[in-house]
This record gives C-alpha cells, structure tokens and sequence, in this order.
C-alpha cells in the first residue's frame, strides 16, 4: 500500500478483521466436531498435552511482530471458547475469588469456562472427586518458601491424578482505607507473610501481622475505619476497591508460585511433548535406602528436578519422599526404573505424569 492514510489503514484493519473473525469461527466449529468425537469415545475435553503442541506449534509459525506471550494468551481464550462450546466445565480451586490460584486457574483455562471457588485445599480435591467439579486447581510450591504441604499430603491420600502445572509470577501489594503510618494491623495468608518479611520488618516492626485463609480475605477485612491494611496481588484490590498503598513488596523480584491441576483420570501420553512425573515413595529405615531408590533414576541417565520430604503422619519418624522427575512413566526406561525402585521402597505412588512447561 502505497502511502496510506489513516482511513485506508482502518479499512484494511476492518477487511482483516472479517477474515480473523470467519477463520476463528471455523476453527472454533472445528473444534466443537473434535469434541462430539471426544464424547463418543469417553476421552476428556480438556487435553493440555495437545495445548502445549498448539502454542509451540503458533511460536514457530509467527514472525513477529507480535510477541509470542501475547499469541499465547489469545489463543489461550480461543482455546476456553471451545471447550466452553465442546462441554460445560466447571474448575475449583482455593477461593475466595481474586487470589493467586484463581488468577492461576484463569491463565491455564482461559476466561470462558466456570470457575467455583473452595474453601480451603482439602475442598477442591473432596469436589473433583465426587464429580461436583471437573477439574481441581492448587499451590503446589513456592520460589521462595518451597512447598505447601496440605498439597503434599492430599497428593498421597487421594485418588486424583496430576495431569498439567501452571506457574504463575506473584507481585504482592499492600492495601488499605488507611495511612501507612495509620495502619496497626496487617493481614493475609502465611505464606504471603513470609514472602514479604524483610519488608514487613523494615516498614512495619511494630505492627501486627495476622494470618488468614486467603489473600483476598484479608483483603475483604478492610475497612474505612479499622487501620488494617492486606498483602495480595493487584487484583484483589481492584474487586474490592481497595486503595493500594504500595506495589511489589515482595522480598525476591523473581517470586514464582506454581500450582497443579488435579482430575478424576490421567492422561495418555502424547508424541513431541516434554513431560514431568510426580511420585512419592517410602522408604525402608536403613543405611543407603535414599541412594538405593535413586540410582535406578541415575543409573538410566534420568534427570530428577525435584526431592521433597515430607512426615508420613503414619507413625513418628516416617518419612514421604516426594520425586519428580524428566519423562512420561510410560516411557520404557522411566518404566524399568520404577520396576526396580519398587523393590527398593514399602511404598510407591505415581502421582501424575503432565507437560513440562516453564515459567514465562
């Protein structure tokens, strides 16, 4: 186009927009047919395998100069909007509304889909298991403070499969009615509390700090004339219109939460897809017993990224060894080293076995 103009360049904005619309409509129709298929043969809607394949997949085709997140995130919702036409889902997690793992639930199901907040974690694992939710979502650990344990122990004592992980950035914020010199008490989940110790130490000495459920409870307990002030993410503030009277007081710029998706099935392995497993194993009260369940691993040149420990809360000194390693538990060496790691450990459990994506 040679010189445009301001109305040419809209009336070719309006001839693309038509095209975007047409095409996105048949992609989406497409995709609705995918999904009776689905049904006909039992398989679930929701496949974050073929997700991961999809986004790959639109990074390599782009040339820019759109950025690839920005791809991401609106194929994200084209995504949502036809799993919302396939079937009706509906995803819980740890409510209220507005706190990170709804903000996390969000960016790994997109916007269209129901979202129903829960209690408290115990609660999003009791509600995909009774089929009262489709999907479950919960913290699993933090860059900062390591591993929510409620999520770890649930994990052994439920039937639910991990079948996808989503990380999410956290930037906390402090909110209140009030003055910062005003403020004499300050509320918000444990672990957000943590996560901003040495600021809250430096600003805040004297002043109260008070656990509660959630972020966006603590939110919720301000008001006009109670000198609380809460830690959560911006969010938070906006639904409740709560003044914010500072940003990213977290402790480290680089504080990442990532949480995982729970569910009633596991899911088939699929090709060109990187994988993570989850287990848990026990182990036997002897000299060597942790080198013994790990060689099997080392030994076939497989990369374990995660060990936790964690008490069994079956007897006193009983320990749960939470393992995550780099492959699908089908793959035939991760398979033959879980065959030998059962002859090593009173007790074996996979956990899941989900696409290894990265933080953005």
């Amino acid at each position: 186009m040679k010189n445009p103009t301001l109305e040419s360049l809209r009336d070719e904005i309006d001839k693309i927009d038509t095209q975007v619309v047409d095409l996105l409509n048949r992609r989406v129709q497409s995709a609705v047919e995918i999904g009776k298929i689905k049904a006909n043969l039992g398989v679930d809607p929701y496949d974050p395998a073929r997700e991961e394949q999809v986004f790959r997949k639109i990074s390599n085709l782009s040339e820019g100069p759109m950025r690839e997140d920005s791809l991401k995130t609106i194929y994200r919702e084209v995504i949502s909007a036809s799993i919302a036409l396939e079937r009706e889902l509906v995803i819980g997690y740890l409510g209220p509304e507005a706190t990170y793992t709804h903000q996390a639930a969000v960016k790994n199901f997109g916007s269209t889909l129901e979202y129903r907040p829960l209690s408290d974690i115990p609660d999003v694992f009791q509600a995909v298991e009774r089929g009262d939710c489709d999907y479950g979502v919960v913290p699993i650990e933090n860059s900062t403070e390591g591993a929510v344990n409620r999520s770890l122990d649930l994990l052994v004592e439920s039937e639910l499969s991990i079948i996808a992980q989503v990380y999410l950035q956290v930037e906390h914020c402090l909110f209140s009615y009030s003055a910062m010199d005003e403020v004499g008490e300050i509320q918000s989940k444990d672990q957000a509390l943590a996560q901003c110790g040495e600021w809250l130490r430096k600003n805040f000495s004297d002043v109260k700090l008070s656990p509660v459920t959630s972020t966006a409870e603590a939110v919720k307990n301000c008001s006009e004339k109670n000198g609380i002030a809460a830690i959560a993410g911006e969010l938070a503030g906006q639904i409740h219109q709560v003044p914010m009277l500072k940003q990213g007081i977290q402790d480290k710029r680089n504080n990442v939460t990532r949480f995982l998706v729970v569910a009633r099935n596991a899911l088939p392995k699929s090709n060109e897809v990187s994988y993570r497993t989850s287990l848990v194993v026990s182990l036997s009260d002897e000299v060597g017993a942790l080198q013994s369940a790990l060689t099997p691993f080392s030994s076939r040149g497989i990369n374990l990224c995660k060990i936790e420990s964690r008490p069994s809360r079956k007897k006193s000194w009983d320990y749960f060894f939470f393992i995550d390693f780099i492959g699908h538990n089908g793959d035939p060496e991760a398979n033959e080293a879980l065959q030998e790691l059962k002859q090593n450990c009173s007790f074996l459990k996979i956990l899941g076995s989900y696409p290894e994506n990265f933080p953005d």
